[in-house]
């Protein structure tokens, strides 16, 4: 390994680097608190919904759209589904149902409206945020908060996953389910490099690819070790991980996938290719409101209800996840997993701050500077000559 191919790969893992500087020093200044088992579980169920947002984000970044409109369509769909819940009639299984098909149906329209009749995403979707503010007042404007009493519905956002094990004080089926993800994790890494190396693709020197392993492996390991010293892992990161897993294999190994990358690094040469730019555009935008339904579940479901100022900020909590994460400000660059680290990153800043009192007016600035560095260091690593 050499400083040209560390500058190669630094935009890949300069938000690790990020993180753990971020965490070391919040556990400094805290004396430890931060890192406690309880803050960290905390942490990453705060994550949860912005993270669902962040990876439709990454998408709509990557073809070079964007959707201002997921913040109030997750706020509305989350009172839809409080709606639902307090009918008391419907299955809660049918509830997420019709929540995420609502979902389906605002992406096909807003889809529609910008891929096939050519209005500019910056716009429809704008429009949208208007509409389903609108909406969301409307359906909670009898009492302003719409309780949600369904418990199995409310575990969504603040349940466990119970232990299949008896571990004392540890919850060792979190660890389980650590270990089996850093064998998958490093399974699929040397199965990845097995195929680079097949088809002649360039690849990592062999010490810089065992370091990312270790280090992502210990990751794992550690914040499922502390999160087994509390009540192990949360039905919302399990829900996290699922979509994660989901949209990963989906970008990285189908066809469509594909597509997207290409859409986002030369529009006008994917149409020349044969792709469907905008067939592939419109399914985008169906998947982002398709999870902001998912982040809206969520949401509701860790406040036990919906509130006329849900989704208030979301959106902007999602760009800033995914331009954190890695998404190119220039599209057609940006990995989901990356993503995931940049919502973390965002979040770990607000909890941090949050622990030592810092006023919030600070706190925009100091995460709107974090943002402004992610897309300067994405500005300046395209211009330099490797």
């Amino acid at each position: 390994m050499n400083i040209k191919e560390l500058k190669k790969n630094v935009r890949d893992y300069g938000m690790y680097i990020a993180l753990f500087v971020i965490m070391l020093l919040f556990t400094i200044l805290t004396g430890g608190l931060f890192m406690r088992p309880r803050n960290i579980s905390n942490l990453l169920d705060q994550t949860g919904y912005v993270a669902v947002l962040a990876v439709g984000m990454t998408m709509i970044l990557i073809i070079r759209h964007i959707d201002l409109s997921v913040g109030f369509v997750a706020g509305f769909l989350g009172a839809v589904a409080a709606t639902l819940m307090k009918m008391g009639s419907i299955p809660l299984p049918f509830v997420i149902v019709i929540t995420i098909a609502i979902g389906v149906v605002i992406g096909m329209y807003q889809g529609w409206l910008v891929a096939f009749m050519g209005v500019p995403s910056f716009v429809a979707t704008l429009a949208g945020m208007f509409i389903f503010r609108g909406a969301l007042l409307r359906i909670t404007e009898g009492t302003g908060t719409i309780i949600v009493e369904n418990q199995v519905f409310n575990a969504l956002g603040n349940g466990f996953i119970p232990d299949l094990f008896s571990g004392g004080n540890l919850h060792l089926l979190t660890l389980v389910l650590g270990l089996a993800a850093v064998i998958l994790f490093v399974s699929n890494e040397i199965i990845q490099r097995g195929t680079k190396k097949k088809y002649g693709f360039e690849q990592q020197s062999l010490d810089l690819f065992v370091g990312k392993i270790v280090i992502i492996s210990l990751l794992i390991m550690y914040f499922c070790w502390q999160l087994a010293q509390y009540r192990g892992i949360s039905w919302t990161v399990v829900i996290v991980i699922a979509v994660v897993a989901v949209l990963k294999v989906f970008l990285d190994n189908t066809v469509l996938g594909r597509h997207v990358y290409a859409i986002g690094g030369n529009p006008e040469a994917a149409e020349l290719s044969g792709i469907k730019v905008k067939g592939v555009s419109f399914f985008v935008f169906i998947m982002m409101s398709a999870l902001s339904a998912l982040a809206g579940i969520l949401y509701t479901a860790r406040l036990q209800s919906a509130t006329t100022i849900a989704g208030v900020g979301f959106e902007l909590d999602a760009i800033a996840a995914s331009y954190v994460g890695g998404v190119s400000a220039s599209g057609g660059v940006g990995k989901i997993t990356g993503t995931i680290v940049g919502a973390i990153v965002m979040t770990a800043l607000s909890n941090g701050m949050n622990l030592l009192g810092v006023d919030i007016s600070y706190q925009y600035i100091v995460r709107g500077l974090v943002l402004v560095l992610a897309v300067l260091f994405d500005v300046q690593s395209r211009r330099v000559k490797i």
